[in-house]
């Protein structure tokens, strides 16, 4: 039987080869992943000509995946810079990487990507067509708009945020109720400014069949972007959120009704005690399609510790049903990060997603904890190293301070409990002060 995307075939009884894959990662029965994808309830991005990708599915009721955001700015022009951290960024097991870039031959680095790169690759096509067409934003025309699609589609990546949700009606709401730090969302801000200079209705709502025909020729998963997302956490949950959420929701029953796979994108900053409601939300109103966040950060005081505001918010959002998580690096708000920037924020993503695993009961989620809990009692720190999420740095650390005895480390030496512990329990005099 032939099939246009995961979501048809999935609907036919048909189990993809990229199906069979996810399955086996996530030590799930393949057919119980079929009805979730015929559900809509887990997306498989996998573009037909990203040939090269090494497929994961996205949905809260498989292990929280992570995304990694990169690309060129006319500020910071280096491709190969850009190139190193896509690398560094698999090599870290991050599942998906998306291309922002907004400056240069973006078309040369995409393709690039999509034919050298295992990772699910996502970028959003807007920031392009600036780049792309070489004129003001006010003269570039609905058509154009939608060209870009097609040829994002065409280069083979396997989703785009399409910023669907603003449209005039989203957008006076907007405008009516005021916000402290108003559209934060770049892609939120354009086509913003666009509807505003040219009096014309946002061309991917007004044309919002069309896309879904482009992305269901290619298999491009949809990923509703989020233009209203809460900037600050003084703007979080408000009623710009809440109605372009709405128009979400409506948006995702037309893109399943082409087979078209969905991802909804999310805060944003939010304070924690409205995080868990949020997603409740979402999970209601777009019927349970994977929930995308950036964080959520979780207080706007942080800038160069963000990736720990956004790893908090990451591991409550994900623990209550968000199934995908944008890291977030310690430039963010500050530069374009570099490639330390970037591992410091994978890292802080890697943990709050498999937190999160942990807490909704991933199964085998925790065996790694517990293995890490077994070296620790046998100090066997080699094993401890193997089984560290950054194995460089923990080495790096108790090398550069070695301790007296190679058993134990130096901040308890021969006062440490794990030693102590093992050897009274061993029948052992325990002396400590002589030792």
């Amino acid at each position: 039987m032939e099939y246009t995307t995961q979501m048809n075939a999935a609907r036919q009884g048909i189990i993809t080869k990229e199906m069979e894959i996810v399955a086996k990662k996530e030590g799930m029965d393949a057919e119980k992943l079929r009805s979730l994808v015929a559900e809509g309830k887990v997306a498989i991005p996998a573009n037909k000509r990203h040939t090269c990708l090494e497929p994961n599915g996205i949905g809260s009721m498989l292990k929280t995946k992570i995304n990694v955001n990169l690309g060129t700015s006319r500020d910071w022009k280096d491709l190969d810079m850009e190139l190193k951290k896509v690398q560094d960024a698999v090599e870290m097991g991050a599942e998906s990487i998306m291309d922002l870039s907004s400056f240069g031959d973006t078309q040369k680095f995409r393709r690039k990507l999509t034919a050298e790169c295992p990772a699910i690759i996502g970028t959003v096509p807007i920031y392009d067509a600036v780049v792309y067409y070489h004129k003001p934003l006010k003269e570039i025309t609905s058509e154009e708009w939608i060209k870009i699609v097609e040829v994002h589609a065409k280069d083979g990546v396997d989703f785009m945020t399409i910023h669907v949700g603003i449209n005039k009606s989203t957008a006076k709401r907007f405008k009516d109720t005021k916000r402290l730090t108003n559209i934060v969302s770049r892609g939120g801000s354009i086509i913003f400014a666009w509807m505003e200079m040219t009096g014309e209705e946002n061309p991917f709502y007004e044309h919002y069949d069309r896309i879904l025909e482009i992305c269901r020729e290619y298999d491009v998963t949809m990923s509703l972007g989020d233009a209203c997302r809460p900037g600050c956490i003084d703007d979080a949950g408000d009623i710009s959120q809440i109605e372009e959420l709405v128009t979400l929701g409506e948006l995702t029953r037309r893109a399943w009704e082409k087979d078209v796979q969905v991802i909804i994108e999310g805060p944003g900053h939010m304070p924690l005690n409205q995080i868990e409601a949020n997603i409740k939300i979402q999970q209601t109103v777009c019927k349970g399609a994977p929930f995308y966040v950036l964080g959520p950060l979780v207080t706007d005081i942080a800038p160069g510790y963000d990736h720990i505001t956004a790893a908090i918010g990451g591991a409550i959002a994900a623990t209550h049903g968000a199934a995908f998580l944008c890291y977030v690096t310690p430039a963010e708000h500050l530069r374009l990060p570099d490639p330390e920037d970037v591992k410091e924020g994978i890292i802080a993503s890697k943990i709050a997603a498999h937190a999160a695993d942990i807490a909704k009961g991933i199964p085998h989620a925790a065996d790694w904890d517990r293995q890490m809990s077994t070296a620790r009692k046998k100090l066997d720190w080699e094993e401890m190293f193997r089984l560290c999420i950054d194995p460089e740095k923990a080495r790096r650390y108790r090398e550069q301070a070695k301790p007296e005895k190679e058993d134990t480390c130096s901040m308890c030496g021969n006062f440490c409990a794990v030693k102590n512990m093992n050897r009274i329990l061993d029948g052992e005099i325990v002396s400590i002060y002589d030792e």
